[in-house]
């Protein structure tokens, strides 16, 4: 019996210590290797836009990824999610505009955060 409260203990200890968010550049480096839609940057697509080889089929998506066990997993549900919008849209790539990863739960006895993944990107028929 104390065995099993000691490896709950240290269950509960890794994942209230796991990392509840990513930085910028983890973000920008990670989802696109996760999507199978074209990552484009904001620059990328206003440029596209202007040349003719892109255009913008919906702007200001709003997606919140079901909640995963580590933050990866955040980005990958968050990864699924936006293949899945810009399918339904019609197009064939994304611009990422905005990430969050916002508290939505905290356990009263751990203090360990519950973090879900907020994403805003914009779907795009790019050449």
């Amino acid at each position: 019996m104390r065995n099993h409260l000691i490896l709950v203990g240290v269950i509960v200890f890794l994942i209230s210590s796991c990392a509840t968010s990513m930085t910028p550049i983890e973000v920008n480096n990670t989802l696109p290797a996760l999507t199978e839609s074209r990552f484009i940057s904001q620059a990328q697509a206003e440029e596209a836009v202007i040349t003719g080889r892109g255009k913008y089929l919906v702007r200001g998506r709003k997606y919140n990824a079901p909640i995963g066990l580590t933050v990866k997993d955040d980005l990958r549900n968050g990864a699924k999610g936006i293949d899945e919008w810009v399918k339904i849209d019609g197009g064939n790539a994304y611009v990422l505009i905005s990430f969050n990863w916002v508290t939505v739960a905290i356990d009263p006895k751990t203090y360990a955060e519950t973090t879900q993944l907020y994403l805003e990107f914009d779907t795009m028929l790019y050449e």
